[in-house]
């Protein structure tokens, strides 16, 4: 495969900043072209180069990338759907093998795992990366520091977070589609979103009464914490015609959420609350036992959804990503309906 200066300023970054002693040239991850890409894909005529504005000013990926990293959490979702398999992902849950959910294991097709990297809260591995010899880095559903986009524009074009939204808060639809832009294949985005559009369509008219209820997303972390709009769970039940209340996204201000304080314990009080815990009958139970919480109507009707978090369906949940939505809603949506159905006595199923 042709070796870009680009890549070959990579490779010296990680021998003199890191003292390794092997650039990796050839991954045993690569397919027959040197790249991680199936063989038969092809970006679209004329889709490079492409420029794309982002938090940190703008990205021009002049040719279509072979060799893609994903310091986004979620990002290689989108990837993998539009007929990439990156050379490296980011690790988030800790609980799939290379960071991919069984909503995106077939898409693998005969290649082999990306590297799974790490963010210990540091920021991206930049010697791990540069091994990687990306083409391009890409970092949607993430946070970014200006310091950090720096360092990993040494390596690779990096198409950072969008500025007009908060760090990690990018809906899924821009992440697809900015995705497609990257690769070459804005047309399948276009396709993939309306797919999963449609999913959101049939569920809001095969359940009118979402529209007529309010409805959060939460976790028990450190308290309550709350998920706000701009989260992709916020957005997923505003997708599914929830409305979400704005006195609660008044108290999050401009972050993906915040903890509540035991004096404003009343915002749980929606039609609906779906709470992310480690355990759903142990999660529940703790979070019973204060009274301030369990006096509410949102408990005593039964109007509560726990999705175990760390399950294949409560990663799902979190990534709310292209590929992961559709696995998401087959489970989620049977879950509101008994929650919001009028009926106190209606028991709300446990996810499969």
């Amino acid at each position: 495969m042709h070796r870009t200066p680009r890549r070959l300023a990579a490779a010296a970054l990680a021998t003199a900043l890191f003292t390794l002693t092997a650039c990796g040239s050839d991954s045993d991850s690569e397919g027959s072209d040197g790249s991680n890409a199936p063989d038969d894909t092809n970006a679209t005529e004329g889709a490079f180069p492409v420029t794309i504005d982002h938090k940190y000013g703008s990205t021009t990926v002049e040719e279509e990338p072979e060799r893609v990293v994903t310091v986004g959490l979620t990002d290689q979702d989108a990837v993998l759907a539009l007929g990439t398999v990156p050379v490296g992902t980011t690790d988030w849950y800790g609980t799939h093998e290379a960071a991919l959910g069984p909503w995106a294991t077939d898409l693998l097709g005969d290649a082999e795992l990306p590297t799974l990297l790490t963010d210990t809260g540091t920021g991206p591995q930049l010697e791990e990366i540069a091994l990687l010899q990306p083409d391009v880095i890409i970092a949607q559903y993430a946070g970014l520091t200006q310091e950090q986009y720096d360092s990993l524009s040494e390596i690779a074009p990096v198409v950072a977070q969008p500025g007009e939204y908060v760090d990690y808060g990018v809906p899924w639809r821009q992440q697809t589609e900015t995705i497609g832009r990257i690769l070459g294949h804005a047309d399948e985005a276009e396709r993939l979103i309306a797919d999963v559009d449609a999913r959101f369509a049939e569920a809001r008219a095969a359940h009118p009464e979402f529209a007529d209820a309010t409805a959060i997303p939460a976790s028990p972390y450190e308290g309550y914490w709350v998920f706000g709009s701009e989260d992709p769970r916020g957005r997923m039940l505003a997708d599914l015609g929830f409305t979400y209340p704005a006195d609660v996204d008044a108290v999050i201000g401009a972050e993906f959420g915040a903890n509540i304080s035991e004096e404003r314990t009343d915002l749980l009080d929606q039609g609906a609350i779906v709470w992310s815990v480690p355990d759903p009958e142990e999660g529940a139970e703790q979070l019973h036992q204060d009274p301030l919480y369990r006096d509410l109507a949102v408990v005593t009707e039964g109007r509560e959804v726990f999705v175990e978090e760390n399950s294949d369906f409560g990663v799902a949940y979190g990534f709310s990503s292209v590929l992961s939505l559709p696995y998401v809603l087959d489970q989620l949506v049977p879950q509101l309906a008994a929650a919001v159905d009028g009926d106190p006595a209606t028991e709300v199923p446990a996810a499969q």
